[in-house]
């Protein structure tokens, strides 16, 4: 192992060393995540969903599927059954956009701002170790 060591460029090493640290702790972030969004009664694509939703309300605009197929890289159709599966669970309302009656807008519920706020708050320590070790990643891969 030692001589196949030697043979890889340093700084291809160091930038797959930095790599796997970053892998390592977006796993342990996922993972955090699983468990705190199944205690709040969430999967983990339905927290992303909401979050999507909560952030789009936060900018000034109400989220459509449109808007969530691109922020959460998924096909429409896809898209379409968590909403519909996020509104039968109370946690999201639709309502025709007035620009154009085939688009929905999307809101949270107290149910789902509750829900949400349980599980974003809960991966705080979490959040912050990520960003944490992005940041110092990110340092390392421009130094």
């Amino acid at each position: 192992m030692t001589k196949n060591r030697q043979m890889i460029d340093p700084q291809l090493e160091a930038n797959l060393d930095r790599t796997a640290a970053f892998r390592t702790q977006l796993r342990r972030y996922l993972h955090k995540t699983k468990t705190v969004t199944v205690a709040a009664d969430l999967t983990p694509e339905r927290y992303d969903l909401l979050l999507m939703v909560k952030a789009a309300a936060d900018s000034g605009d109400l989220a459509t599927v449109g808007d969530l197929c691109e922020s959460l890289d998924l096909k429409q159709t896809a898209v379409t059954e968590l909403v519909k599966r996020a509104e039968e669970a109370g946690l999201l309302a639709r309502e025709r956009s007035a620009d154009d009656g085939r688009v929905y807008l999307l809101r949270l519920t107290a149910e789902g701002e509750r829900r949400l706020r349980r599980v974003f708050d809960a991966l705080a320590v979490e959040r912050a170790a990520f960003v944490e070790t992005f940041q110092l990643l990110n340092d390392r891969f421009h130094a």
